[in-house]
């Protein structure tokens, strides 16, 4: 656990991630009952899911971190503790490749149907731009 700003990160394991979710929902010291936003971070040899979380209730916010292999980049979905990680999941599942395990509908929210590759991720070919 640390803090960054005016938030408190917590990482944790893929397989904890579930626990740690309800547990800053329900608890009410905690009453993390909003997701902001979820973002997906390409560090090249790993990825990080992160969940931007806030407490209507007291005004804090919470950054919910979880490293995931490259080779192997599932997570549980979040759906069933924020309704709203609905379209945030599906777009990283687009982007870069995250399959959000339990996810009712992962179809391409960005893309259509088809595209090939994962166009978030720092290793996607962009060999026709030039810049001017």
């Amino acid at each position: 656990m640390g803090a960054a700003l005016d938030e408190v990160v917590i990482t944790v394991g893929r397989e904890a991630l579930l626990g740690a979710a309800f547990q800053l929902r329900d608890d009410p010291r905690l009453s993390f009952a909003y997701l902001m936003c979820l973002s997906v971070v390409d560090y090249e040899t790993n990825f990080e899911v992160v969940y931007h979380l806030r407490s209507l209730a007291a005004g804090n916010r919470c950054a919910l971190k979880v490293t995931l292999p490259y080779d192997d980049p599932r997570v549980p979905s979040v759906i069933g503790v924020w309704p709203g990680a609905d379209w945030h999941e599906r777009e990283g599942h687009d982007l870069f490749g995250v399959v959000f395990e339990g996810h009712p509908n992962l179809a391409p929210l960005l893309l259509y149907e088809g595209f090939e590759g994962y166009p978030g991720r720092k290793s996607y070919p962009i060999n026709d731009y030039q810049e001017w």
